[in-house]
């Protein structure tokens, strides 16, 4: 696409769409590897032309706002298992920021398999 400011506008509505169908109506229309495809050029349009980055871009935030009725809470440690990582050296990355995060020499994960299903309509 030509235009970059373009391109993200689409990008947002389609990840706004894709959240609403999965978040609010438990009814996605994607794949995980296909959402997380669009969120990465999304990110990396985004980090190619900073001054088109917005307050309401799903990069600057997770998901949909809540339910109305649930309190706020913090977390003491950082729920970093919510990052994705596509291949070994995305995964040394992560380790590599939990280490430095953390403070530690050495971290311990557990992992485990992730299958999508799709729903017929």
């Amino acid at each position: 696409m030509g235009e970059p400011h373009l391109e993200i506008e689409r990008l947002r509505e389609a990840i706004d769409r894709h959240n609403y169908n999965y978040y609010v109506l438990d009814a996605p229309e994607v794949s995980d590897a296909e959402y997380d495809a669009l969120l990465r050029r999304l990110e990396a349009l985004e980090s190619q032309h900073p001054e088109l980055v917005t307050p309401v871009s799903p990069t600057q935030r997770v998901g949909t706002p809540p339910e109305s009725g649930f309190a706020e809470a913090s977390h003491a440690v950082p729920m970093l298992s919510l990052a994705n990582a596509r291949d070994e050296e995305e995964l040394r990355a992560f380790d590599i920021r939990v280490r430095g995060l953390l403070g530690a020499d050495a971290v311990r994960y557990v992992a485990e398999p992730k299958l999508e299903v799709s729903r017929s309509n």
